[in-house]
């Protein structure tokens, strides 16, 4: 058990090593082997509860918190179950992603694919750096509900460039609290290289922008093309047809022919 729990704590947090100062990398080991990477930029929006004017009625305010680098990182890797945990602001604020490994039924037969299948955020907002006068004092937690996102073949690492939104309740009065991902890369099962992603599934938005950026190029080769082939045809047929007798159409000129 203390040798699992070793493993467990041997995580490393790579966030400067990214150009982009929002973005985390995050990575854990066991045995000495990356069993667990995560490249991820995060922002959560909460909305919280403030006092009003008159001190009678409740307003409902927006805080806005990024994950920072240099966040404090523990992981857990499995065969079929992997786990997250990153926090920050000396755990005011604690991030869970849960990933789980199962097979479906496809069209080709049974197939291995991992998810991410739970997110747990939780929340103080006696923490006054981001919740200022609020009046609901006291940690939160802010839960998936039936999750099933970036669903990836196994074997293979999930990629989405875009900003994703997904939606998160709170255990203060239901509050639906948005957690906000992009330049995302991860890949919590089945790493065979060291520090290194396995080849790449992107998401249906990254597919879609470069099936965008790409048909135009597409277009424009094949409109040269038929351009070229249609040249080739007329030239083809305009030096047939410069062979050819010329037949004359008066046909009193028929008796000088032959």
């Amino acid at each position: 058990a203390a040798a699992r729990l070793a493993a467990e704590q041997e995580v490393e947090n790579l966030s400067g090593l990214s150009p982009n100062p929002e973005k985390d990398i995050f990575v854990v080991r066991e045995n000495r082997t990356t069993c667990l990477m995560a490249e991820f930029a995060a922002k959560f929006i909460v909305p919280y509860d403030v006092w009003a004017s008159n001190y009678v009625d409740l307003i409902t305010e927006q805080a806005d918190i990024p994950l920072p680098r240099g966040a404090e990182v523990k992981g857990k890797c499995g065969t079929n179950e992997s786990e997250l945990e990153i926090s920050w602001l000396e755990q005011a604020y604690t991030l869970k992603l849960f990933f789980l490994k199962e097979g479906h039924n496809t069209s080709r037969g049974q197939e291995a694919f991992w998810r991410l299948s739970r997110i747990q955020f939780t929340y103080d907002t006696t923490e006054r750096t981001y919740f200022k006068d609020a009046v609901s004092l006291g940690k939160h937690t802010a839960s998936s509900h039936r999750l099933s996102a970036l669903v990836t073949p196994a074997g293979k690492s999930y990629e989405c460039q875009a900003q994703q939104s997904i939606s998160l309740i709170s255990s203060d009065h239901q509050k639906s609290v948005q957690l906000l991902l992009s330049e995302v890369r991860v890949q919590p099962f089945d790493i065979t290289a060291d520090f290194v992603f396995s080849e790449e599934h992107k998401c249906p938005v990254d597919q879609r922008e470069q099936l965008e950026e790409t048909l135009p190029l597409i277009l424009g080769l094949i409109l040269g093309l038929v351009i070229v082939i249609t040249l080739c045809i007329y030239h083809i047929h305009h030096k047939l047809t410069a062979n050819q007798v010329q037949i004359p159409r008066d046909r009193s000129q028929y008796k000088h022919m032959g």
